[in-house]
């Protein structure tokens, strides 16, 4: 298990453009905590794969851990997937803004960079609703899958 020391770890939120990914200066030595993505878990995996490509050492979180990973002072950078900025915010995969509140509260540095692709702003119930073909909510349970959401310029800086 990686030694985790605090101060010293990135934490990665959304699925990023592989080009837009070198930017981040991460060395060998370095950790990386990454947020699972619901609900596909697709950003996980794939901001993982894109971060061991490096040789970064990735370890995934699920992403209601943040808060906690924060309160313990393990986070130095928050680097957020960005499909659209601008001076009033960005419009970022859905568990960003979380994760800008507490970088803020934090005095943590939030990064944004390209996103991989253009998500769709709902996702299918399904996704929350169901676990690999079973279903886990009740029947007559709703469910609400938004998968972008606007950060607002104040917690951007």
């Amino acid at each position: 298990m990686p030694d985790y020391k605090p101060k010293s770890i990135c934490l990665f939120q959304g699925s990023f453009d592989q080009e837009a990914l070198k930017k981040i200066k991460l060395t060998k030595s370095e950790h990386a905590f990454v947020c699972e993505g619901r609900p596909s878990l697709e950003a996980g995996r794939k901001t993982s794969g894109l971060l061991l490509k490096n040789a970064v050492t990735a370890t995934m979180i699920t992403d209601n851990m943040a808060g906690f990973l924060f309160f313990k002072g393990m986070v130095k950078e928050v680097v957020l997937a960005c499909q659209y900025a601008d001076n009033k915010g960005a419009l970022c995969d859905i568990g960003a803004l979380i994760l800008a509140v507490l970088a803020k509260k934090h005095k943590v540095t939030v990064k944004l960079l390209a996103a991989e692709h253009k998500a769709r702003f709902l996702g299918d119930p399904q996704a929350i609703l169901n676990f690999e073909g079973q279903r886990m909510a009740p029947k007559g349970t709703h469910a609400y899958v938004p998968l972008v959401e606007w950060v607002p310029a104040r917690y951007l800086k």
